[in-house]
């Protein structure tokens, strides 16, 4: 019975010695928030950050201003022939300029061609629609260097940071552990994510910018066709 007890009392105090691990700091779930993880990136993410934002304000203030030049006016060129055949031809150019939009435009300086040939008429439309289009364009380098550039920077910081990685091993020896290595790791890795994802966004963003400017073209396209159907109806 005697030795049952001191058993008992011998098992209490290994108990009461042993370290509480559930308190233990290794043993705690480590968390990592965005800003954490991207600056264990290095000097590389800045440059990947700064293409993000341009990317993604140039795609934003493009598609307001895209949009606002695809807006429809169904009674538009049915206006423009009442004008015309009117003789009102004032008319039709301040219809042209409230209107304000690309293939508005376009009219507006093939009615101010009026009396010139055909042919004159239909180049001065092409320069404006030309016009047009370079203006609805505009940043869209930036969004399709982004997609291009965000990759390749985020392929540099994987070489930059493998470099980094074995440089400290060597110069650690046979002291080498994990922890050593982790920032060199640490960078190649963050980078690679950050630059793919940002490439893909901004590849995405640019092709969606091209499709709606596309959509804008045809519209000018088609009212610039009206428009010289228009000049060439037989007069009654």
């Amino acid at each position: 019975m005697s030795l049952l007890l001191s058993i008992q009392d011998g098992a209490a105090q290994v108990a009461q010695n042993m370290p509480d691990l559930t308190a233990s700091p290794e043993m705690q779930e480590v968390k990592m928030n965005i800003l954490e993880l991207t600056l264990k990136g290095g000097w590389i993410m800045i440059p990947i950050v700064l293409l993000l934002f341009i990317a993604v304000a140039v795609s934003i203030e493009r598609i307001l201003v895209i949009r606002k030049a695809g807006k429809e006016d169904t009674t538009f060129m049915n206006r423009i022939k009442d004008y015309i055949h009117e003789g009102k031809i004032d008319s039709a150019i301040n219809l042209c300029k409230n209107t304000n939009t690309p293939y508005a435009r376009m009219i507006e300086k093939g009615i101010s061609r009026l009396g010139r040939p055909m042919n004159d008429i239909l180049i001065a439309i092409e320069n404006v629609g030309q016009i047009e289009i370079a203006k609805l364009e505009k940043g869209f380098t930036w969004v399709a260097t982004t997609a291009g550039g965000a990759p390749m920077l985020g392929f540099l910081g994987t070489v930059t940071g493998m470099v980094r990685a074995f440089f400290d091993m060597a110069n650690a020896g046979a002291n080498v552990d994990i922890a050593l290595l982790s920032s060199g790791i640490y960078e190649a890795l963050v980078t690679t994510v950050a630059g793919l994802i940002v490439g893909i966004i901004a590849l995405f963003a640019y092709n969606y910018l091209v499709a709606e400017v596309n959509g804008v073209v045809n519209k000018m396209e088609s009212r610039s066709m009206e428009f010289m159907d228009l000049l060439n109806e037989p007069t009654k």
